[in-house]
């Protein structure tokens, strides 16, 4: 696990430069029963200040299904590394993936799961796209730093 605690919110450069602060918005789930709700969503990015290693913090909810989301990635390069975990169903797993220059394409796995995650963020906007065969489908969010 990577502990940012208490560095720079905002780094200048590496692969999640520009990142750092508080975010919410919000968008569509789409449940294991193909039926869709409206979710809003609040994440936290703190960055380390190389700009190479991000904690993220993400809770969605819509009116019959939430979810808490924490994860830890480190870049080397272009190749992305973590951990993530879910609080509420007390899930936790490894990520992998690749990205930078605010696109990230990661897989998320655990035990009993999998999940696609595409993360584009330009400016003061970001878009999460979370693709799985577990709970939900497809969640589709857009998010402004506030």
């Amino acid at each position: 696990m990577v502990s940012v605690a208490g560095t720079v919110g905002f780094a200048e450069s590496g692969a999640f430069a520009g990142m750092g602060g508080n975010w919410s918005g919000g968008g569509t789930i789409t449940l294991d029963d193909g039926s869709s709700e409206r979710v809003r969503c609040r994440a936290s990015y703190a960055v380390r200040a190389d700009g190479n290693a991000i904690n993220q913090t993400l809770t969605c909810a819509s009116d019959s299904f939430k979810f808490n989301l924490a994860n830890n990635v480190v870049a080397q390069g272009t190749a992305l590394s973590g951990t993530w975990s879910e609080s509420i169903r007390n899930a936790s797993g490894n990520l992998e993936g690749r990205g930078g220059g605010g696109h990230f394409h990661l897989t998320a796995s655990g035990a009993g799961f999998t999940a696609q995650i595409s993360l584009t963020t330009r400016g003061n906007k970001q878009s999460v796209v979370i693709k799985s065969e577990g709970a939900f489908r497809v969640t589709s969010i857009s998010l402004t730093r506030s």
